[in-house]
């Protein structure tokens, strides 16, 4: 074996793989290449947050990492050729450091023959007439194959590449389609594969092996080549006019990040947080084009289109495992217009037990925007989230309400100098957060006034979108004890990023992390509510500590800071009632029993290649999702729905209406969190020793 120190990493891998030696000549990398590389790993080292060194133990997670990124289901390396990546395991790290790359391009190489040959028998398959497939057997096809072995012999691949053809078929026939169009269908799309795999070009592999490399130190730190910096604007959410959404790559998958709110997929409906993209379609009667495996920037492309246009998605459900059920939701392509984002005010009037009416007011964020153009243009009347919020507080208050709701659910960031001004306007001047670089050194982001612009009380709405500035408001709120958090834990985005120029391309790299004056981060673990609600969103799926190389919560020293209110004695009681009130409200009990109905459906790790047995689960699922809404519905004397037609028809109808009805606005009838936040601020209002005077002079306190 010491010989083979002595040879070229080309030589040394077609020796330990001699049967995988692609057909054409491989690709290869360029002197650029190869210094881009040199100088990417040295501003990892010397810039990242994270003081992570390249030494063997990295070396081992990039081969992994680089192997999950190129065959994320393990459905075309053999294990033979994965041991034979293996004698390299501790080598990458002085591959880089010297530029060399050979060793990555010729797992690239393998990896494009592998996916070649198999398509290229996929397709055969499918085009063969005497080829059948019969769905009346009890087998069955392991859809969750990130933890499953490296397939050992081409009889098993064989084997479960039938079932993954099958799986395809049923799943269209399902959905409407004739065998014969459901075989066409696939085969297009395999061939759509295939061609996309001949054209990758060195760029490309370039790409993806640097950000095998990049994502070890963090999920947020990418490199871009120069294609992809020239075509995908950094500001995803504007670059996503289309749809209003963001996206990012999850393995094979184009995975919805968030919606924005006011957008055409928001008020469509249908299209929801960890949803995953696999294929795209133009206008009504448009070839959906599988898109699973695409570059994030190519489907970016089939998405963006003319407004008034209409884009289909076909969409593989949040939780659902690869291979499952889709389904195809039609939008209609829109920009999303600023006043759309903009926040909003509401009312919303409640009764206490002695039958007291409470007013309350509500505001709902949607992002914490400012338009930098009239900014820079020195406009004085320049739009943003902080004038908007204290115009609507304004307006409030002139109908002399008795607290006030901000609602910042969903809201996924944006500036943070308006997150600094928008906390001014409920404490006094002091420090709103913490940033801690990568050096170790500490800023802090402070307030610009001496008193407060709202001082009545407060509640503050978040959920697991609410993210990054949503964090820091909501965290600074409750440091200072100057109103109540309740909803879900937020995402926990605590860090933030530069892009740096490198001689091929850019690198946007995590350099400094957020924290709270009480010294706690906001990353990871994200701001946890003083009064919890139940969630639909799945943790694991959603959030920052969803990612594997996510950076850990940590602390740094507290900022002295006044505490305006000490809840702590107060929250064990409003949360008592608060779970005696929701054991009886119909909505909630409803939500509960949809929590526990998907999580029930979410183990599932194979999926049925019988199409009797899949049909009766679909009905089953169905049925049981109509009885719940019709126990709901008894519970709140609604008419109930007298059968799965006329359920499915409802929902249709109920889609259709959403989305022509514009922008959404505040829902104080029919929201259950919103109305059951409410209900808390009414509790802290109706305590004899917080009325409403009182607890205005409770919350001046210092």
């Amino acid at each position: 074996m010491r010989l083979l120190k002595f040879l070229s990493p080309f030589v040394v891998l077609l020796a330990v793989s001699a049967s995988a030696v692609p057909t054409k000549a491989p690709l290869t990398y360029t002197t650029e290449q190869s210094a881009t590389a040199m100088e990417l790993l040295y501003r990892l080292q010397d810039g990242h947050f994270n003081k992570q060194r390249m030494n063997d133990q990295l070396s081992r997670d990039f081969l992994d990492k680089y192997l999950e990124s190129l065959d994320p289901a393990k459905m075309f390396f053999y294990d033979k050729d994965v041991k034979g990546f293996s004698q390299y395991e501790n080598e990458f790290d002085n591959f880089f450091n010297k530029g060399d790359l050979s060793v990555p391009y010729q797992i690239y190489a393998i990896y494009q023959q592998r996916v070649r040959d198999r398509l290229s028998n996929v397709i055969a398959i499918l085009e063969d007439d005497t080829v059948n497939f019969s769905f009346d057997g009890n087998d069955s096809v392991e859809i969750d194959r990130k933890d499953a072995p490296w397939i050992k012999t081409m009889g098993e691949a064989d084997d479960l590449w039938h079932k993954r053809i099958k799986l395809g078929v049923l799943n269209l026939k399902m959905a409407g389609k004739t065998v014969d169009e459901a075989r066409e269908t696939l085969a297009k799309r395999y061939t759509n594969q295939l061609n996309r795999i001949k054209q990758e070009k060195s760029e490309d592999v370039f790409e993806i092996m640097l950000n095998a490399l990049t994502v070890l130190f963090d999920p947020h730190t990418n490199y871009w080549s120069p294609r992809t910096n020239e075509n995908f604007n950094i500001n995803m959410s504007k670059s996503l006019e289309g749809i209003g959404a963001v996206l990012q790559v999850e393995d094979e998958f184009t995975k919805v990040v968030r919606l924005v709110t006011g957008g055409p997929a928001a008020r469509q409906g249908q299209l929801k947080a960890a949803d995953r993209i696999v294929g795209v379609g133009q206008g009504d009667d448009g070839e959906v084009i599988d898109v699973v495996g695409w570059r994030l920037d190519e489907v970016v492309q089939l998405i963006r289109g003319p407004k008034n246009t209409v884009v289909k998605l076909e969409v593989l459900p949040a939780g659902a495992l690869s291979g499952g059920e889709t389904s195809v939701i039609k939008i209609n392509r829109d920009k999303v217009k600023l006043e759309d984002q903009a926040a909003q005010k509401a009312i919303l009037e409640l009764p206490d037990d002695d039958g007291r009416i409470y007013k309350l007011g509500v505001i709902q964020l949607p992002d914490f925007y400012i338009d930098f153009d009239a900014v820079m243009r020195r406009d004085p009347n320049y739009k943003s989230s902080t004038k908007d919020v204290a115009r609507l507080i304004q307006e409030l208050e002139k109908e002399k309400i008795d607290g006030l709701i901000l609602d910042l659910r969903n809201n996924g960031g944006g500036s943070l100098t308006e997150a600094t001004s928008l906390t001014d306007l409920f404490i006094d001047r002091g420090v709103v957060v913490q940033i801690k670089s990568s050096d170790g050194r500490v800023g802090r982001q402070n307030q610009a006034f001496s008193r407060p612009y709202y001082d009545g009380p407060l509640i503050v709405m978040i959920n697991r979108l609410s993210a990054s500035a949503s964090e820091i408001f909501a965290g600074a709120i409750q440091d200072y004890g100057r109103g109540l958090v309740v909803g879900s834990r937020s995402f926990g985005k605590g860090t933030v990023q530069s892009v740096k120029e490198l001689k091929l391309g850019n690198l946007k790299m995590t350099e400094s992390k957020f924290y709270r004056v009480s010294g706690d981060s906001t990353q990871h673990r994200g701001v946890v509510p003083d009064i919890s609600y139940p969630t639909l969103i799945d943790d694991t799926e959603v959030g920052e500590s969803s990612y594997s190389s996510a950076l850990p919560w940590d602390q740094i020293r507290a900022v002295p800071h006044p505490v305006y209110n000490d809840y702590s004695k107060l929250v064990p009681e409003l949360e008592k009632k608060h779970a005696k009130r929701i054991k009886t409200d119909p909505d909630f009990v409803y939500l509960l029993d949809r929590i526990k109905f998907v999580e029930r459906n979410a183990d599932q790790k194979t999926i049925s290649l019988n199409e009797r047995k899949r049909e009766e689960r679909k009905l089953a699922l169905e049925t049981e999702s109509m009885v719940l809404e019709n126990e709901r519905r008894k519970a709140k004397g609604i008419e109930l729905y007298k059968s799965l037609e006329e359920f499915r028809k409802q929902g249709e109808e109920e889609q259709e209406e959403q989305e022509q009805a514009g922008p959404p606005k505040i829902d104080v009838d029919g929201d259950t969190l919103l109305i059951e936040t409410g209900n808390i601020m009414v509790d802290f209002l109706a305590k004899p020793s917080a009325s409403k005077t009182d607890a205005k002079e409770l919350a001046k306190r210092y």
